[in-house]
């Protein structure tokens, strides 16, 4: 493999942003300085007026899954090329509870993901307590995984861990080991409490009051305070409301260590969308909330509240979307990888409170460093993977079902229109997509081990 030489670009860190040259020997990146001599050997690209940033990680996917019968939209290998389409190059995603062994479970998910072209980590889903759980995680841990995904809600499929005494011994064996407790907050009680009373109807309107965001507040506290106990973090998964970030804060001053991670769905999208003759296709869980749980969160964004944003990337076709216009039944998710980056771009250069840097941290370094994959990943340091995106920050153009490329045909954020979009996405060296050409092959993703 040649040498590849990116000359003349705006290199951006989590704490600098700089003119210099960057240097890729096969894998890995040789060498950062300003001014690097070009040699025969080297393929010389040129990114001038350009960002480049070290690969994007959405660090909350659903590719591939298999839920109520049917089967997502985008595939590993579907997943792999829209991603790459948006400068992402690392997912984590996820490997359910087979409720038989967490080992057998997380084999499972890494045989099924690979046709993967890019790389991966994974979370390891935990919905049953058994007595001998904490030799099982002493399995998936050696097996390269950090984080598990619990649920405080979904009882009636089994995700719950309902038992307090039994969730509060997986968190103490979780930390023991030193593994992160990934939460989907939503209070179970409170959402069953509502359903029993309910008296209106389901439409997908109805879908953000069956799960408010008093549930996610209530949920919030409960794990924060198991974690308490324990002298524990906590990461709470696409956190969606004013309310939950209110008892984050509470949680903070009570001096509990909460990592938050949001999505732009509820950064940017809310629930009047839900009203919509196509509604369905808006239905996701938590529900989209108001316009002002999205400023909120978009403040919290702005002070350095919230940790990791990623986007819960789980799509189904828009007609599969449709099938349904009861919120109980309709698949819940939407598609969101390849719009990340060019979503928070966007509100980088509209509000001027989110710089360069900070972007980078919350779609790549920072989750990077919350997984366990930095500096391998999210970083452009010497000697580590060269995931690299060359962005061009001046590029306005239009979300729509016509200009990205999930498999599901269609976009949340139809119509909207964005500044900055990826134009050379690099996986460990290799050049993956250019200039709206696709050049991933399925089974070059790795498998991404997540360290202390």
């Amino acid at each position: 493999m040649a040498r590849i030489l990116i000359k003349n670009g705006t290199l951006v860190d989590t704490e600098w942003k700089m003119r210099s040259d960057i240097l890729i020997n096969g894998s890995k990146i040789e060498r950062v300085a300003p001014s690097i001599e070009v040699r025969d050997d080297m393929e010389v690209v040129d990114a001038s007026g350009m960002y480049v940033l070290p690969g994007i990680i959405d660090a909350h996917t659903h590719y591939h899954l298999v839920s109520r019968g049917t089967v997502t939209a985008d595939s590993f290998v579907e997943g792999s090329r829209l991603a790459a389409f948006g400068g992402v190059t690392t997912v984590v995603d996820f490997a359910d509870d087979n409720k038989v062994s967490l080992k057998s479970s997380l084999e499972s998910r890494k045989k099924e993901m690979k046709d993967m072209a890019i790389d991966y980590a994974l979370h390891q889903g935990v919905y049953k307590y058994r007595d001998d759980i904490g030799t099982e995680l002493s399995d998936v841990r050696n097996d390269g995984v950090k984080a598990l995904k619990i649920f405080t809600t979904y009882k009636d499929v089994g995700y719950l861990v309902d038992d307090r005494e039994e969730l509060k011994s997986i968190f103490k064996d979780a930390r023991d080991r030193n593994m992160m407790i990934c939460v989907h907050a939503e209070d179970d009680k409170t959402i069953a409490d509502i359903a029993s009373s309910w008296k209106g109807d389901f439409k997908p309107s109805a879908h953000a009051d069956l799960r408010p965001a008093e549930a996610e507040a209530r949920a919030i506290l409960y794990v924060g305070h198991i974690a308490a106990e324990l002298d524990m973090s906590v990461y709470i998964v696409h956190l969606s409301s004013a309310a939950g970030l209110e008892a984050v804060r509470e949680l903070r001053r009570e001096g509990v260590e909460v990592i938050v991670e949001t999505t732009p769905t509820y950064l940017f999208l809310e629930r009047s969308l839900l009203d919509r003759p196509d509604g369905s296709s808006f239905v996701m869980t938590p529900p989209l909330r108001t316009s002002a749980d999205n400023k909120a969160l978009q403040e919290a964004l702005f002070n350095g509240e919230i940790q990791v944003v990623a986007t819960d990337h789980c799509s189904f076709t828009y007609e599969q979307k449709l099938e349904s216009s009861d919120c109980r039944t309709v698949y819940p998710g939407i598609p969101g990888t390849e719009e990340l980056l060019p979503l928070l771009h966007t509100l980088s250069v509209e509000s001027g409170k989110l710089s360069m840097e900070q972007l980078v941290n919350l779609i790549s370094t920072g989750p990077a460093r919350q997984f366990g994959i930095y500096p391998e990943k999210g970083s452009l340091k010497e000697n580590t993977d060269a995931d690299i995106v060359i962005f061009n920050p001046e590029e306005e153009w239009v979300l729509s079902k016509k200009t990205i490329h999930s498999a599901s045909g269609y976009t949340a954020y139809e119509g909207k229109k964005v500044i900055g979009k990826a134009v050379r996405t690099y996986l460990r060296g290799n050049l993956i997509m250019k200039d709206g050409e696709y050049f991933g092959k399925p089974g070059e993703g790795k498998f991404i081990e997540e360290k202390c």
